[in-house]
């Protein structure tokens, strides 16, 4: 891609059992994104998520459909799993478990998976794009917290979507997870409606994709990328 033309790109939204086949573009996209790293199995990667009616994924391709750039899902507790996080971090603090529970009596979810091909890297599009587009999508489900495990990187973009480390979990928050030399921090959204200390660009994008989940936008990602992008974040 060519960091200075404008690319065209679609983002859809969908429950994960009704769309198999998109599902396994996500699934072979993300593994080949983890096994680049090295990291060639963890536990939230579990694909049996596709057949979890309480799954739903944020699908990030080119224009024409014939590549996967990124994407992410959102978990809600209920379904036929237990949040990624649980048998991720549960192992090392059991509280977690209870804690989960607990946030599930008003409703929780999770947004996890997140990931980009290298295509893309450093660009935008599996961070700011990803992540904006989950969390507009929140509002559609019947939650009032969502919950995420992410990296050093992802764990400082959070805040700019309302993110709070939660600091009675691990060890203030943190876990080496997926392997021992690789950190990871649970961060937590208290209102996913109104996303209490969001910052002021994303919050006005996000709720501009609430109000209008089917639009197509000239976007600016990083590294001078320039986007025109195709949501449906419909569900």
């Amino acid at each position: 891609m060519n960091y200075n033309s404008v690319n065209k790109v679609r983002i859809t939204a969908f429950r994960a059992t009704e769309n198999p086949e998109a599902c396994d573009k996500f699934i072979e996209g993300h593994s080949k994104v983890l096994s680049s790293h090295g990291v060639d199995k963890v536990t939230s990667s579990n694909n049996d998520w596709k057949y979890n009616p309480e799954a739903y994924v944020i699908l990030i391709e080119t224009g024409d459909g014939e590549r996967v750039l990124g994407g992410s899902r959102v978990h809600c507790l209920g379904g036929t799993q237990p949040l990624p996080l649980v048998p991720a971090t549960r192992d090392l603090d059991k509280s977690v478990i209870d804690y989960v529970d607990q946030l599930g009596e008003k409703g929780v979810g999770e947004i996890c998976g997140l990931w980009n091909s290298l295509e893309v890297a450093g660009m935008g599009v599996g961070s700011i794009f990803s992540i904006r587009c989950a969390v507009a999508v929140l509002s559609q489900l019947n939650i009032q917290y969502s919950l995420a495990l992410c990296s050093p990187y992802t764990a400082r973009l959070a805040g700019n979507y309302g993110f709070n480390i939660e600091e009675s979990l691990g060890n203030n928050g943190t876990f080496y997870y997926p392997k021992l030399d690789l950190l990871a921090t649970i961060v937590r959204l208290d209102d996913v409606h109104t996303i209490p200390g969001g910052n002021e660009h994303e919050l006005k994008r996000i709720f501009d994709l609430r109000e209008n989940p089917v639009q197509t936008k000239e976007e600016k990602g990083r590294k001078g990328a320039e986007f025109i992008i195709e949501y449906n974040l419909k569900i």
